[in-house]
């Protein structure tokens, strides 16, 4: 039985990872932080198949303790600061968590299971106003966020640990993915959810930033499987993980509110406040590599992934009032 540790367990992205890996028979460890408040509700349907351990990102000797003793195959480090706005109020936060954290776990690795594979989520946030569309492995990174900087350190490091120290490391540079376990502070989620609300009464309008702006959304189960597929290669890589084409917030509205029979125009407005400071342009990954040397592609398409999304918040919000 293979073994994996997984950081960021509570989060979307790692409590899909932990019903992939226990499905296809892994034994599953969760990092959580001692003083963690996170919610365990993405993962209560896997109680007492994944195992819970503790340590934190800040803290290497932690790290070290959990490593040796569960002595794990592959290790996906998904835990940040994640959330790009709030990075621009916390930057030096963002930086330990995002940026050494994944320093002081590459350390731990090198000292304490050096054959482990590891896995690093990378950011577009990398390529910041990139110089062309689509972006691939080699295009040059320049991050316009602290979060972008942090993950872009991150990233450079896991390579050069793959480089100096032999370990297998890999990043997947990862575009924006969702899901129904995405948080409401993200905007694709905020929009189903609202639309839902207004669909049911609950709410009245929906207010946004730019409608122009543009993203290469997939959704997170495809992202995760791309994830587990990039460590059970015979040479670690880096790779893009994306759909491979792009949507504007207007066009993510429009489908929303017409899966429930709404006009978008009558309850949508801008509102400046929830601008981004500096509006990444043209976002959108070349999946080409994946496709040929991992045989991977999504699954699922961006309307399906809309839709999915809408009829689960329209569902939970009618199941919670009743």
């Amino acid at each position: 039985m293979k073994k994996a540790l997984i950081t960021g367990l509570t989060g979307q992205d790692g409590s899909y990872l932990a019903e992939l890996l226990v499905a296809k028979g892994y034994q599953v460890y969760g990092l959580v932080r001692r003083t963690s408040t996170s919610n365990l509700e993405r993962i209560s349907h896997l109680a007492g198949n994944v195992e819970i351990v503790s340590g934190d990102l800040l803290d290497q000797s932690s790290l070290m303790d959990v490593i040796s003793d569960t002595q794990p195959d592959e290790i996906y480090n998904l835990a940040s600061q994640s959330y790009v706005p709030l990075s621009w109020t916390q930057p030096a936060l963002t930086a330990e968590y995002t940026a050494l954290g994944v320093s002081r776990l590459l350390e731990s690795i090198r000292r304490c299971q050096p054959d482990a594979r590891f896995y690093q989520a990378s950011s577009s946030e990398v390529f910041g106003q990139p110089d062309e569309s689509p972006q691939t492995e080699r295009t040059a990174f320049r991050p316009r966020n602290p979060y972008g900087v942090a993950k872009a350190y991150a990233h450079w490091m896991s390579v050069n640990y793959r480089q100096h120290y032999n370990l297998y490391t890999c990043c997947g540079i990862t575009y924006t993915h969702e899901s129904p376990r995405r948080g409401t502070e993200f905007v694709f989620r905020k929009i189903t959810n609202t639309a839902a609300k207004i669909k049911l009464g609950l709410a009245k309008e929906l207010k946004l930033g730019n409608l122009e702006a543009r993203r290469d959304w997939c959704f997170a189960k495809d992202a995760v499987t791309a994830m587990w597929l990039m460590l059970q290669q015979d040479t670690p890589d880096d790779y893009i993980i994306a759909s491979g084409e792009t949507h504007s917030v207007k066009e993510l509205v429009e489908c929303a509110f017409s899966s429930i029979g709404l006009n978008w125009q009558d309850y949508v407005s801008v509102d400046p406040e929830f601008y981004r400071p500096d509006e990444p342009v043209q976002l959108v990954g070349s999946i080409d590599k994946m496709k040929t040397q991992l045989g991977w592609e999504p699954e699922y398409s961006f309307a399906q992934l809309v839709e999915s999304m809408v009829d689960y918040d329209l569902k939970k919000l009618t199941d919670s009032s009743m």
